[in-house]
Protein backbone atom coordinates (compact mmCIF):
# COMPACT_ATOMS: atom_id res chain seq x y z
CA UNK A 1 0.00 0.00 0.00
CA UNK A 2 1.32 3.45 -0.83
CA UNK A 3 0.46 6.10 1.74
CA UNK A 4 0.67 9.85 1.99
CA UNK A 5 2.98 10.26 4.99
CA UNK A 6 3.43 13.50 6.96
CA UNK A 7 6.90 14.94 7.45
CA UNK A 8 8.68 18.15 8.42
CA UNK A 9 10.58 20.19 5.84
CA UNK A 10 14.14 20.57 7.14
CA UNK A 11 15.89 21.83 4.01
CA UNK A 12 14.71 23.49 0.78
CA UNK A 13 16.74 23.68 -2.43
CA UNK A 14 16.43 23.63 -6.21
CA UNK A 15 17.29 20.57 -8.27
CA UNK A 16 16.93 20.43 -12.06
CA UNK A 17 14.62 23.45 -11.97
CA UNK A 18 12.31 21.94 -9.32
CA UNK A 19 11.69 23.15 -5.78
CA UNK A 20 12.89 20.26 -3.62
CA UNK A 21 13.15 19.50 0.09
CA UNK A 22 14.71 17.15 2.54
CA UNK A 23 11.80 15.96 4.69
CA UNK A 24 12.07 14.44 8.16
CA UNK A 25 9.53 11.68 8.85
CA UNK A 26 10.13 11.36 12.58
CA UNK A 27 13.81 10.56 12.06
CA UNK A 28 13.67 9.17 8.54
CA UNK A 29 15.00 11.62 5.93
CA UNK A 30 13.81 11.57 2.33
CA UNK A 31 13.88 13.92 -0.64
CA UNK A 32 10.58 15.27 -1.98
CA UNK A 33 9.42 17.68 -4.66
CA UNK A 34 7.61 20.81 -3.39
CA UNK A 35 6.31 22.07 -6.74
CA UNK A 36 2.69 21.15 -5.86
CA UNK A 37 2.89 23.24 -2.66
CA UNK A 38 4.91 26.31 -3.70
CA UNK A 39 3.91 28.11 -0.48
CA UNK A 40 5.78 25.52 1.64
CA UNK A 41 8.59 26.86 3.78
CA UNK A 42 11.27 25.54 6.11
CA UNK A 43 9.70 24.00 9.22
CA UNK A 44 6.30 23.33 7.61
CA UNK A 45 4.70 19.89 7.80
CA UNK A 46 3.47 18.33 4.58
CA UNK A 47 1.96 15.12 3.26
CA UNK A 48 4.33 13.30 0.92
CA UNK A 49 2.99 10.82 -1.62
CA UNK A 50 5.34 9.04 -4.06
CA UNK A 51 8.01 11.72 -3.60
CA UNK A 52 5.75 14.77 -3.97
CA UNK A 53 4.44 17.08 -1.27
CA UNK A 54 0.70 17.23 -1.97
CA UNK A 55 -0.57 19.34 0.95
CA UNK A 56 0.47 21.15 4.11
CA UNK A 57 -0.82 20.36 7.60
CA UNK A 58 -0.28 21.38 11.22
CA UNK A 59 2.43 19.85 13.41
CA UNK A 60 -0.28 18.42 15.68
CA UNK A 61 -2.03 16.68 12.77
CA UNK A 62 1.30 15.38 11.44
CA UNK A 63 2.32 13.88 14.80
CA UNK A 64 -1.11 12.32 15.32
CA UNK A 65 -0.99 10.72 11.87
CA UNK A 66 2.55 9.41 12.39
CA UNK A 67 1.50 7.91 15.73
CA UNK A 68 -1.44 6.15 14.10
CA UNK A 69 0.72 4.83 11.24
CA UNK A 70 3.26 3.57 13.78
CA UNK A 71 0.51 1.80 15.74
CA UNK A 72 -0.67 -0.10 12.68
CA UNK A 73 2.88 -0.86 11.53
CA UNK A 74 2.72 1.13 8.30
CA UNK A 75 5.85 3.27 8.95
CA UNK A 76 8.17 0.27 8.66
CA UNK A 77 6.26 -1.07 5.65
CA UNK A 78 6.39 2.30 3.89
CA UNK A 79 10.09 3.04 4.48
CA UNK A 80 11.54 -0.43 4.87
CA UNK A 81 15.16 -1.25 5.69
CA UNK A 82 18.07 0.94 4.68
CA UNK A 83 16.50 4.34 5.28
CA UNK A 84 18.64 7.33 6.26
CA UNK A 85 18.12 8.35 9.90
CA UNK A 86 18.30 11.96 11.00
CA UNK A 87 21.02 12.83 13.50
CA UNK A 88 19.60 13.06 17.02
Amino acid sequence: MCLGVPGKIVEIYEKNGLKMAKVDFDGILREACLDYVPEAKLGDYCIIHVGFAISLLSEEDARETLDLLRQIGQIEEEFGPGFERAAS
